[in-house]
């Protein structure tokens, strides 16, 4: 059983950067596909980025050339960078991690679930 556990959110300025980590545990990280997701106040849980076994990546069209995702296997942890945030990237944040090679943008792809860690951007 893989547990995650996600860190690194804040309180934070449009325009500012914060990169949000997500500790593995259980499970050798190098083994799965790795995603994040976020929702927002009365809105549905939406993909954010992922990355595959080997460091492949996706991200939807509202965060990208803005966040980045990486992994660093050796520390168990994958990461996403997030620069240039804006009100509307404030959000719950959660790391999920796949069996697959590539989970991807479904979130029913994704077994395991971390907590989620709040990041808000004020304007």
């Amino acid at each position: 059983q893989a547990q995650l556990v996600e860190s690194g959110g804040g309180l934070v300025q449009a325009g500012d950067s914060l990169r949000l980590s997500c500790a593995v545990s259980g499970r050798t990280v190098s083994n799965y596909g790795m995603g994040w997701f976020r929702q927002a106040p009365g809105k549905e849980r939406e993909f954010v980025a992922a990355t595959s076994r080997i460091g492949n990546t996706g991200y939807d069209d509202s965060v990208k050339g803005r966040f980045t995702i990486s992994r660093d296997n050796a520390k168990n942890t994958v990461y996403l960078q997030m620069s240039s945030l804006k009100p509307e990237d404030t959000a719950v944040y959660y790391c999920a991690a796949s069996s697959r090679w590539y989970g991807g943008s479904s979130s029913a792809a994704y077994e395991y679930w971390g907590q989620g860690t709040q990041v808000t951007v004020s304007s």
